[in-house]
């Protein structure tokens, strides 16, 4: 008999208290994070410097070489010895002054960190000095003694071959043009703000300064210096403020776009304290009232200054400083929201649009302003023609064109809707969540990987294409330049059900059910869809006890479902209220069923973040405008409502004959075929009116439908129009 040997004991690792060094450079890597961030620190102590002018060099995106120079105060030659020492400086003397700090730097980590990952060198001289000093340091401390040197007044503070001893941190940045990028905008932010200071950002070598601004008494004229004019005609001047102590103080003033910007992407600079900073539920806030409010719904530009009472602000919560934690910042946030809702309808009453001249022959029809992209034409220059394969639809409220307008000689027959096209597209951009709807981290997080896995080219097709009309049950067709696409409709408005589900978390409207629904009849009715064999009642105890278990688990989950998505469940178990996804759009009630059984099979109810996800999943799947249960009634779909004769169907696919060569009109079941009729006409006019629009102001389509048939291309016109003219 073999006896196994007794497992090893092993010991638990011992606790060590790290080398010095090793623990100032894992703090470096955190302060300082990229070039951008060494420039942000050096240009906040040049501020803080009661400095006039600062000039910032750069050579290969910051990673050979940051130059900042400044013309403030200087530094002591006493305290040049400790200057890079972690945890020195000059602002703050016990913890209780954070609560009354005003300077920007206050915890002495910026150059300290600095001197662990890159090689610094200072040359200062302060007022009265003949002479400056120069001095290098390494690992926060002195590498020699200060030199003396001839020297300009302030400061100038050299840092290379930054993140020298950090090689998987230099390898992720070898990409030197983005780095500068950064710090042209970092740059360019400071100088719109700072309006006292004149600002320059130039690459090593280069003649001419990428920022280039001088002090201005006048906001806007730093504006139009630094983004240029188009962004500064395009502005309006805002202002908020609040001076009641039990629920918020602050002042803001800024500037905000109007309803002639463009832009792909949101530009907002937020100072708060004159603090560069960044808020996310600020500007979350921001974007969702221009989304709501501006008919092409562009990303804005923002500049905005709040000042608050020091106490009110919280300025040590992030290793960089780039955030900060306000008192009150819920109220303060919804304050400035609705001051700037209020500007924006406003000034949205009128719009200004450039015309360009068109010359018309008599081989080329006349074209309207719609038909064109309207761009400035520059003076003097003679108007162009513009030739026909290039002429494109470009505004999508215009009907021209669409094969709607051949199809249906009178589509309010089908349609039956009181309200008017204006009113819908009104209340579509005008709905918006009132509040912050991401008030959870899972939500949060759901929402940006929607907008991390945004495809940047179907989004523009998205926004800027134009409906034509439905190719089939399924595809749509658009027009985008002068491209046509298939479109599939089920997977589009499956995925912008699903991602306002998570936009209006918690803040829905409510569909009143007619009468309550009993989930265990509605769970019942959809497992027996589901078997094929309808005639079979073997199974009726297993779906009778799978109905039982499913309505028990959404009995429980009740008080969620009906605070989080609007679904109300009364305390009999009976479902009588659905949250309203897109205003004038109800889904289709012959799929309640069906729903209600993927609430209780496919909902992952443990953990919250695949809870939330799995339920918006669901929400999108039964919203989305799939095709009516009934069939189409046109084309080979009419054959279904045909009445039977002796239990056959007429084959002819026209009119039946007697014996004697009369012939009778084909009978119908007229009662479906009317029904039928106005499903698919109701579902075509939502699909244009209702979920188009929508789509062009919510939705962000993920990577995925540019590889999954979502989206085919068909034709070009282009080459289309070469075929036709040979012809």
């Amino acid at each position: 008999m073999e006896i196994e040997p007794a497992e090893e004991v092993k010991e638990p690792p011992r606790i060590h208290r790290l080398d010095e060094s090793v623990v100032n450079r894992i703090a470096a890597g955190e302060v300082i994070q990229r070039p951008v961030s060494a420039v942000k620190e050096l240009v906040e102590n040049s501020l803080d410097a009661s400095s006039t002018s600062i000039s910032v060099l750069v050579k290969d995106g910051g990673l050979k070489l940051i130059q900042v120079s400044d013309d403030g105060h200087g530094i002591r030659y006493e305290d040049l010895p400790i200057l890079c020492e972690r945890h020195t400086t000059s602002k703050l003397s016990k913890y209780e002054d954070l609560q009354s700090i005003k300077s920007m730097g206050f915890r002495g980590e910026a150059l300290a960190s600095m001197t662990y990952v890159g090689h610094v060198t200072v040359t200062t001289i302060t007022r009265g000095q003949l002479h400056g000093y120069r001095v290098s340091y390494r690992d926060g401390v002195m590498e020699n003694e200060p030199k003396a040197c001839a020297a300009v007044k302030g400061t100038q503070i050299l840092i290379e071959n930054l993140f020298y001893n950090m090689v998987a941190r230099r390898k992720t940045l070898q990409n030197s043009a983005d780095d500068y990028t950064k710090i042209v905008d970092l740059l360019s932010r400071f100088a719109i703000h700072h309006i006292d200071v004149s600002f320059s950002c130039r690459k090593h070598g280069a003649t001419r300064a990428d920022v280039h601004s001088v002090a201005t008494p006048s906001r806007l004229n730093a504006i139009r210096s630094v983004y240029g004019l188009s962004v500064a005609q395009n502005l309006i001047k805002i202002e908020a403020s609040d001076n009641d102590p039990s629920s918020s103080v602050f002042e803001m003033d800024g500037f905000i776009s109007n309803s002639n910007y463009v832009a792909k992407k949101t530009t907002m600079v937020l100072f708060i304290n004159d603090r560069l900073v960044e808020c996310t539920a600020l500007k979350r806030a921001l974007e969702v009232v221009y989304v709501a409010t501006l008919p092409k719904a562009s990303k804005p530009f923002i500049y905005m200054s709040i000042t608050l009472p020091p106490e009110h602000v919280d300025v040590n919560v992030h290793p960089t400083k780039r955030e900060v934690s306000l008192l009150n910042q819920e109220v303060i946030v919804e304050k400035i929201q609705s001051v700037v809702e209020s500007v924006l309808r406003n000034s949205n009453e009128s719009r200004t649009f450039q015309e360009q001249t068109v010359e018309a022959t008599p081989s080329v029809p006349s074209v309207t302003n719609n038909d064109l992209h309207l761009s400035p034409s520059p003076p003097g220059s003679k108007s162009q023609r513009v030739p026909v394969n290039k002429i494109v639809r470009t505004d999508s409220s215009d009907p021209a064109g669409r094969m709607h307008a051949y199809l249906y000689k009178n589509p309010q027959k089908y349609l039956g809707r009181d309200s008017s096209l204006t009113t819908v597209r009104s209340s579509v951009r005008q709905r918006r969540n009132l509040k912050e709807t991401a008030d959870l981290t899972s939500i949060q997080e759901l929402i940006n990987d929607i907008d991390r896995k945004c495809h940047s080219g179907l989004l523009d097709i998205v926004r800027q294409s134009t409906y034509i009309g439905m190719a089939d049950d399924v595809f749509a067709l658009l027009q985008h330049n002068t491209h046509l696409y298939l479109a599939n409709v089920v997977n589009l408005s499956k995925e912008l059900m699903y991602q306002q589900v998570l936009r209006r978390f918690a803040h829905f409207n409510a569909i009143q059910l007619s009468e309550p629904a009993p989930l265990q009849e509605l769970i019942m009715l959809a497992l027996k869809e589901e078997d094929s064999d309808l005639e079979s009642n073997e199974n009726d105890d297993l779906k009778k006890k799978i109905a039982e278990m499913n309505t028990q688990l959404l009995n429980q989950k009740s008080e969620m479902l009906e605070e989080y998505f609007c679904i109300f469940i009364d305390s009999d178990g009976n479902l009588s209220r659905l949250p309203i996804l897109l205003d004038q759009y109800t889904p289709d009630m012959d799929r309640v069923p069906e729903f209600v059984l993927c609430l209780g099979n496919d909902v992952e109810w443990e953990e919250e973040k695949n809870c939330f996800q799995s339920l918006a999943a669901a929400l999108g799947n039964f919203y989305a405008m799939h095709p009516p249960m009934l069939p189409n009634p046109s084309g080979k779909g009419l054959e279904f409502y045909r009445k039977r004769k002796h239990g056959k169907h007429t084959q002819d696919g026209g009119n039946s004959c007697h014996v004697d060569g009369t012939a009778e009109e084909d009978e119908f079941e007229h009662e479906l075929l009317s029904e039928a009729e106005t499903a698919w006409a109701q579902r075509e006019w939502s699909i244009q009116h209702v979920l188009f629009p929508s789509m062009r102001l919510f939705l962000k389509p993920p990577n995925s439908m540019a590889s999954n048939g979502t989206f085919v291309r068909v034709a070009s016109l282009e080459k289309l129009y070469k075929i036709f003219e040979r012809c």
